[in-house]
C-alpha cells in the first residue's frame, strides 16, 4: 500500500474547477513538504505546485500560477490542490509526493513517498 492516496480527479469541461485531495496513510503529514505532480500521455513529469510543512510557503509552476492553489489542513492530514479555469492542457495523472524537508521544490527527484495518481480530463 502506497503511502499517499489522492482523490478528487475527474473529467471536467474547460473552465471548470476541481479539487484534489493528498491523504497520507499510516504517518502524519505534518513535518513533510508536499509536492502535487502530473504526468501527460508521452510526456515527463512535471512539478505543478508545492508547500512548505507549515504552510507558510508555496511555489507553483508558471503554466498554473493564478490558476491552481496548494493548501494544507495538518489536522486533517490532507493537503488540497485547487485547480480553477482548467484548460485541456491540464490534462494529466495527477500525483502528490512528501519528502521529509524544509524547501518546497518542484523537482521530484528530491520527494520520496508517492502516491498511485488520478486522472485528470479536461475536454468538452
Amino acid at each position: 500500500q502506497l503511502p499517499l492516496v489522492e482523490s478528487g480527479g475527474g473529467l471536467v469541461q474547460p473552465g471548470g474547477s476541481l479539487r484534489l485531495s493528498c491523504a497520507a496513510s499510516g504517518f502524519t503529514l505534518n513535518y513533510y513538504v508536499i509536492g502535487w505532480f502530473r504526468q501527460a500521455p508521452g510526456k515527463e513529469r512535471e512539478g505543478v505546485s508545492c508547500i512548505t510543512s507549515s504552510g507558510s510557503i508555496t511555489n507553483s509552476a508558471d503554466s498554473v500560477k493564478g490558476r491552481f492553489t496548494i493548501s494544507r489542513d495538518n489536522a486533517k492530514n490532507t493537503v488540497y490542490l485547487q485547480m480553477n479555469s482548467l484548460k485541456p492542457e491540464d490534462t494529466a495523472v495527477y500525483y502528490c509526493a512528501a519528502r521529509r524537508d524544509y524547501v518546497c521544490s518542484l523537482h521530484d527527484i528530491f520527494y520520496t513517498y508517492w502516491g498511485q495518481g488520478t486522472q485528470v480530463t479536461v475536454s468538452s
